[in-house]
């Protein structure tokens, strides 16, 4: 892939490592050097067509590596480039491997879950014009010197049937385990996993936990009774050895103590027959000027002709 800007002075080296800054790398010694914005723009343009070319390869609907989704996430990419000669001098570029870390939770072959951090190939293109020439193996090999890690502990993030053909041929993957999400790992991927222990994050202090303090806390552990008269509700509870003594009159407010059994209805007709009667209710007929129901029953029962005397 060519462009139309000196590529070989751009990257002096056969493989070129560029993270998120997608800085240029150090030039050879008595190269001019254009202005460095020039240059991350030259980069920039690079990545984005590297992108297309792989989408385009892998029939993606849109790229998933570009210049700025470079600067947004933590990726490392290594492009390699064309070191033989050509016609108009500049150079080319014959691919690029993008890897990165991700947490991803990955099942075992038990189908547990696990939380793990693996080395995940993200992208992957050789130019179609210069494949099957070991070019793949070449970037492939330096990107598993450089970080260090082996083929069977990587997650690829939806292979292309290419890459898992690929990776069989080179490096005897071919047993997968199976998996709920778009990343493939492989038989061994949990061989030599040490993930770190998890921490628990710190407690904060009493005074900043919302919205409840501890003083509602505490007040949520007791129970508080409804108002009267809905804790006269029937309950079925055991009635108190010693009961509390009943009002004295219906004026005084309800005891709100235990509550008693359920009374029957004569009984409570027959209580309440007894029941004397309200201080108020002795006023209002003492003020009646008919007097007592008992006068006006005695007085009606009087004969007419006593009556006719007054």
């Amino acid at each position: 892939m060519e462009f139309p800007f000196d590529v070989d002075a751009l990257f002096p080296e056969r493989i070129t490592v560029l993270d998120q800054h997608l800085r240029p790398p150090a030039r050879r010694p008595g190269t001019t050097t254009p202005a460095r914005v020039d240059l991350q723009q030259q980069i920039m343009t690079i990545i984005d067509e590297l992108g297309k070319a792989s989408a385009k390869a892998q029939h993606l609907p849109a790229p998933i590596t570009s210049a700025s989704r470079m600067q947004s996430n933590r990726h490392v990419v290594y492009i390699l480039k064309d070191i033989s000669a050509r016609p108009a001098g500049k150079g080319a570029i014959i691919g690029f491997l993008k890897v990165g870390y991700k947490k991803l939770f990955v099942l075992d072959d038990r189908e547990a879950h696990n939380e793990v951090e693996p080395l995940c190939i993200l992208d992957f293109y050789i130019h179609e014009s210069v494949q099957r020439h070991g070019h793949g193996r070449e970037l492939f090999q330096y990107m598993l010197q450089k970080e260090r890690v082996e083929p069977h502990q990587l997650a690829i993030d939806r292979p292309s049937p290419k890459l898992l053909k690929f990776l069989n041929k080179h490096y005897n993957l071919e047993t997968t385990v199976p998996q709920v999400n778009n990343f493939v790992i492989f038989e061994g991927f949990f061989a030599h996993q040490h993930p770190p222990a998890r921490k628990l994050p710190p407690k904060r202090a009493e005074g900043d936990i919302k919205p409840y303090s501890s003083s509602d806390r505490e007040f949520l552990k007791v129970a508080v009774e409804p108002p009267w008269p809905l804790n006269r509700a029937p309950r079925r509870a055991t009635p108190p050895a010693h009961p509390p003594p009943r009002s004295s009159s219906l004026g005084n407010s309800p005891d709100r103590g235990p509550l008693r059994p359920f009374v029957p209805e004569q009984e409570l007709l027959r209580s309440l027959r007894l029941c004397p009667p309200h201080p108020t209710a002795r006023l209002l007929l003492a003020s009646d000027p008919g007097g007592s129901p008992a006068q006006r029953r005695r007085t009606s029962s009087l004969p007419r002709s006593d009556e006719s005397r007054y």
